[in-house]
């Protein structure tokens, strides 16, 4: 292969800067200290760009030692108020409702709301539908910065030892979770001055330009005395994933340099990576497996992810790419392993980093996974320094013998003599395995009706931007009209759930606590007091002020009245509830909307403002979003009140009649069991399971109808 540069500004990279010193930061231990200590001594701006920033996120247990609070918020907002020339500058990812139960409940309350008017903090949403903001930055008064795989948030924090029950590897809320292995590469100079740049424009760009950041007027020693660089006087280059958004053109440097080191590569390539899912990536190492003296691949991922849904989608993706390049490894030299350690139990070491060491010659880390999204819709940023000279070769050689020496359990120096021995990356790591922290080889099997049941990845795993044409095809397209049908059913097999619950109530061990009789009594008693209207009405309000669900409070109401009064109080209360909601949404206006339900949500508004009385009717039939959400993005688009409330009528009446219904003749089946009475509750769930299936054709055939008109 060519010894020409693999960094090419402009092509595969952005930028490449000066910085006069370099450090690798493995695990979250070394890196949460480090940073800690940096910033304490920042003196203008401190900005940290992230797919999640958590203000509870502890800092390392010796971290009470400088008299600073020890979780991130408060650390944050201690400096500020003891240096009244410090603005610290936090962009966290607006995210999707998909990871809500994962992260902070009200980030804007407790980094915004709840510190210091010099702690600013936004959560970012400019981008595509289905992209992310997957950057993780930190730079420190344009001196000193950090780019890598870790975010500030929490389940990062770890040692290298990765030990089963570390006492202090636990959650906010003091749950323990699994061993994480990241890394982090800290860069000064200029390097770090142009990250700074970077951040800025961020920053610029997710407030609309009303918010500019301050800058540093001058260099700050920033450099920890603890930590020893790695490299000095060396190139840093910058290298980015932007995805085509709003007329900006994209960027995909990311994807081009992990092309450009892949085909550079002469002796080894060495990667650590979550996810090993991206066909361009597969494709082109394919290529240089079939050659009779390319290089070897060793490649190391997490076992599992542990969630069911990855566990699911990118998993049996991963499956697939790993067998379509065994036919292509004819001389074995290709292997994909993970770490694994004794004493975990079900666990597995959660290996969250992004590296990539090609030889000895190139060094990259940052934020992007070998998969899909970080090539095209995700927002990226990677580092990668190229061997310039004998001792940066020396450096990178160094990492790659380091981190396979914490995998393996072993000193970095032993990883050297063996690989001096073998002559082979794979032939080493062979020889070293089999201690209680070690690799293992990744086996993955692919269950055949899984495979048939998971699309491609383009469909799981998008690199381009997902096209949000037409609200009914957005939020019922072609492609996810049999997760509507999925839907339907749920609702059928909720119904079932809830009869079962019922009748076990009714004849279970629930029985001698609270009878029928009692349950009767109670409800006959809300039924006679004279302010009944006012309670529902309220309670209906205050549901929908609390984001509780609309349908438990309408199946509440059912088992209390008859029909035709349950239709009449919830149809009432959720247009009451609803109205006050999307006033309270119209009033805070667009961007404090966007704080509380998410870019994903708020993208509907325009589409919302378009589609009028039969896009709100949509939503309520088919409920994708929660109910209150749907009220304040209603209440900040340009859509009228009064189509809003037409809308949510048509749209909810058929719900709640059939909720009333089948309450009734459930309560009516467990107050005087009988055939006759469990039959007609029978045909009663049949039918709203027909009705289900009726709206759902209706539907179909109207947005069809929508479309050929449009075409």
């Amino acid at each position: 292969m060519s010894k020409a540069e693999i960094l090419q500004p402009g092509q595969n990279c952005w930028r490449v800067a000066h910085a006069d010193r370099a450090a690798l930061l493995v695990d979250g231990e070394a890196y949460f200290s480090v940073l800690r200590r940096a910033a304490r001594n920042a003196r203008h701006c401190i900005f940290i760009i992230g797919w999640d920033v958590d203000s509870r996120t502890p800092f390392p247990p010796d971290a009470e030692e400088d008299g600073l609070p020890r979780t991130l918020g408060k650390f944050l907002d201690a400096l500020v108020e003891r240096n009244r020339r410090l603005h610290v500058y936090v962009l966290d990812w607006d995210f999707a409702m998909l990871y809500a139960l994962d992260r902070e409940i009200l980030p804007i309350y407790n980094l915004g709301w709840r510190t210091h008017k010099r702690l600013h903090f936004h959560l970012d949403d400019r981008h595509p539908a289905g992209g992310s903001h997957h950057q993780k930055i930190v730079v420190l008064d344009d001196a000193l910065a950090f780019v890598g795989g870790l975010d500030l948030t929490k389940g990062r924090w770890d040692t290298p030892r990765h030990a089963p029950g570390e006492p202090h590897r636990r959650s906010p809320d003091g749950k323990p979770y699994a061993p994480f292995h990241d890394v982090q590469l800290m860069v000064d100079g200029e390097a770090a001055a142009v990250l700074g740049s970077l951040a800025r424009r961020r920053w610029l760009r997710a407030t609309d330009g009303e918010a500019r950041a301050a800058t540093a007027p001058g260099q700050t020693e920033l450099w920890p005395r603890t930590v020893e660089p790695e490299f000095r006087d060396l190139a840093i280059a910058i290298a980015r994933t932007e995805p085509e958004h709003r007329g900006a053109e994209p960027v995909r440097e990311v994807l081009r340099l992990y092309l450009d080191g892949i085909r550079a590569a002469e002796r080894s390539v060495y990667i650590e990576n979550q996810y090993f899912t991206a066909p361009v990536i597969g494709q082109a190492i394919a290529e240089r497996l079939s050659e009779p003296d390319g290089p070897e691949f060793v490649i190391v991922t997490r076992r599992t992810g542990g969630g069911w849904l990855e566990r699911n989608t990118m998993e049996v993706l991963r499956a697939r790419l790993i067998k379509r390049l065994a036919p292509e490894d004819g001389r074995g030299r290709l292997r994909v392993y993970y770490p694994e350690q004794a004493g975990l139990g079900g666990n597995c070491i959660d290996l969250h980093s992004k590296l990539m060491i090609v030889d000895d010659r190139l060094l990259r880390v940052g934020s992007s996974n070998l998969n899909n999204r970080s090539m095209g819709i995700d927002t990226e940023c990677d580092l990668a320094i190229e061997a310039r000279t004998p001792g940066a070769a020396r450096s990178i050689a160094s990492i790659r013998n380091r981190l396979l020496a914490e995998h393996l359990d072993v000193e970095p120096q032993e990883v050297a003599q063996a690989l001096e021995r073998h002559g082979s990356l794979i032939e080493a790591i062979e020889a070293l395995q089999g201690r209680e922290r070690t690799l293992k080889v990744l086996e993955p099997e692919l269950d055949p009706g899984l495979d048939q049941l998971i699309p491609d990845a383009d469909m799981i795993d998008p690199e381009r931007p997902v096209d949000p044409e037409r609200l009914v095809e957005e939020m019922v397209p072609e492609e996810e009209r049999p997760r509507a049908g999925r839907h339907i059913l749920g609702i059928t097999l909720a119904l079932l759930a809830v009869t079962t619950l019922a009748l076990a109530w009714r004849w279970g061990p629930l029985h001698h606590w609270l009878d029928m009789d009692t349950l009767y009594a109670l409800a006959g008693a809300i039924e006679r007091s004279a302010w009944t209207p006012v309670w529902i009405l309220g309670v209906y309000v205050a549901a929908s002020l609390a984001a509780v669900p609309i349908t438990l409070v309408i199946v509440a109401t059912a088992f209390v009245f008859v029909p035709w009064v349950t239709f009449a109080y919830a149809l009432t209360g959720s247009l009451l509830g609803g109205g006050l909601t999307f006033a309270l949404g119209h009033a805070l206006g667009r961007r404090a909307v966007r704080q509380i339900a998410g870019k994903r949500l708020n993208a509907l508004s325009r589409r919302l403002g378009e589609g009028g009385v039969f896009a709100v009717m949509v939503l309520r039939m088919l409920p994708v979003a929660p109910f209150t959400v749907v009220n304040l993005v209603a209440g900040a688009s340009c859509l009228r009140m009064r189509d809003f409330l037409i809308g949510s009528a048509l749209g909810l009446s058929p719900g709640i009649l059939a909720a009333a219904v089948f309450s009734d003749r459930l309560a009516a089946a467990l107050k005087a069991p009988s055939p006759g009475t469990f039959a007609l509750l029978a045909v009663v769930l049949v039918a709203v399971g027909m009705g289900a299936l009726a709206i759902r054709w209706w539907l179909r055939r109207h947005s069809r109808k929508r479309a050929h008109e449009q075409t």
